[in-house]
């Protein structure tokens, strides 16, 4: 559609059972900067002086526990590091709050690795290669995959 030009996501707004444990991912391990509070009720990061690319709130959910499997909701938030270094650095942080990853895959198009916020939201953090080196088929169309990532030699270049 022609008329979507520009769409783009604006932010993730999220209810977390304990802001400031929530307040602590994301800003220490995912880098985010705190950009505005509203008490101990609500908060809102963004990336680059960005107002919010997440916002957390415990309006409904102060003291509550993660929905259970086979339930609906968000499968996970993705979040999009500018190089392969800013993804590696913000994989150095997971590994280093000992956060478990739930998994890496090369899609082709990006490098992603999946693990859970404290609330047990699903995470993706990623970064896309340059489109002129897009996986394509024969006849031009996206070819995406789903292949393991070699973690280890993406750690490597956070060094």
């Amino acid at each position: 559609m022609t008329d979507q030009i520009g769409l783009a996501v604006g932010h993730v707004h999220l209810k977390v059972a304990d802001l400031e444990r929530a307040i602590g991912f994301y800003r220490d391990v995912l880098g985010f900067e705190v950009m505005q509070r509203f008490g101990t009720d609500a908060a809102f990061l963004g990336a680059d002086g960005y107002h919010h690319h997440v916002g957390l709130n415990t309006w409904h959910s102060r003291g509550g526990t993660p929905p259970p499997n086979g339930h609906t909701g968000l499968y996970h938030a993705a979040f999009l590091y500018p190089d392969r270094r800013g993804l590696a650095l913000a994989l150095r942080r997971v590994v280093d709050a000992g956060i478990p990853l739930d998994g890496a895959a090369d899609h082709g198009v990006s490098e992603a690795v999946y693990l859970r916020d404290p609330d047990g939201n699903g995470v993706e953090l990623y970064r896309d290669r340059a489109p002129e080196d897009w996986p394509r088929d024969k006849d031009g169309h996206l070819a995406m995959v789903n292949i393991p990532l070699d973690v280890d030699a993406l750690l490597a270049e956070a060094r």
